[in-house]
């Protein structure tokens, strides 16, 4: 079962932010057809096979609108479904339901695909030492979610943004004069404001790499779309001096070739970006 560590007021923050773009003023339709008193139960549908994420945000949803609702969870979670499961069933004012619905599927789908997409990514490669990293490769304001999608799945955060970890990336290097002038700039500057944070340096060349290793002073070295011969070399030459991560255009299809070469890490924004979401549906089973 996958842990739930979403802050509670950015939830919150999501659920209000996302009725408020679908109902608007108010959902006219149902409330022109649908008594106000009217109860119902419907069950969500999973017509695709794949890794299931965000019934815990569909039980928050349902819950701001109907805090009397009532909902039996049968597939949790970092659970796998196929098509025809039913992964819950929630009864509630039935107005309340078909407000929440788009909000819920719209939000469980594309969690629930990139949860599928990280756990392919993991199970590929998942007799060998490596990890799977995320990126910042997500949709604006929905990080978060998408981040704990690919926990879901069975791959690994990376840095959450800007704030929490260095990166010299090739822009830096460029802005900055050099390699060497970046890696000591950003190592000044730790030191001046007492950040204890890691720094990972980003490298395109050999060349680039052990401008970077005669320099040291970090963590971790990101060798950008490297090809797997050049990635082993690589290995073989940083020899455990330094945590080693491949990043740049990695697909499933190149993943266990890249993981093969010895590196500590893969960093990959396919997880967020090029997954496909997961078709589900919500249906109203009976009424009272």
């Amino acid at each position: 079962m996958a842990h739930f560590p979403i802050d509670p007021d950015y939830l919150e923050w999501y659920i209000k932010a996302g009725l408020a773009e679908d109902v608007g003023p108010g959902d006219y339709t149902s409330m022109a057809c649908i008594p106000a008193d009217r109860q119902s139960q419907a069950r969500l549908l999973c017509k695709d096979k794949g890794v299931l994420a965000g019934v815990k945000v569909a039980e928050r949803i349902f819950s701001h609108v109907d805090p009397l609702m009532r909902m039996e969870v049968f597939i949790r979670d970092g659970e796998e479904v196929g098509n025809g499961d039913i992964a819950f069933e929630v009864t509630a004012s039935t107005r309340a339901l078909l407000m929440a619905e788009r909000l819920v599927l719209n939000t469980m789908q594309r969690l629930s695909g990139i949860a599928t997409m990280s756990r392919a990514y993991a199970s590929f490669v998942s007799d060998l030492p490596v990890k799977i990293l995320d990126t910042r490769k997500t949709t604006p304001l929905l990080r978060p979610l998408e981040k704990w999608a690919v926990h879901t799945g069975g791959c690994v955060n990376y840095r959450y943004g800007l704030f929490d970890w260095f990166m010299i990336k090739d822009n830096h290097v460029e802005a900055s004069g050099g390699i060497r002038e970046a890696i000591r700039a950003v190592s000044d500057y730790k030191v001046a404001h007492r950040l204890n944070l890691p720094l990972t340096v980003e490298v395109r060349t050999m060349d680039e790499l052990q401008e970077a290793m005669e320099v040291g002073g970090f963590q971790r070295v990101m060798l950008d779309n490297f090809d797997v011969r050049e990635m082993a070399d690589a290995v073989a030459y940083i020899d455990g001096k330094c945590e080693v991560e491949a990043s740049g255009g990695i697909t499933l299809e190149s993943l266990r070739s890249v993981a093969e070469t010895g590196v500590d890490f893969i960093s990959t924004g396919a997880l967020t970006h090029s997954s496909k979401s997961l078709d589900l549906s919500l249906k109203i089973i009976k009424s009272s």
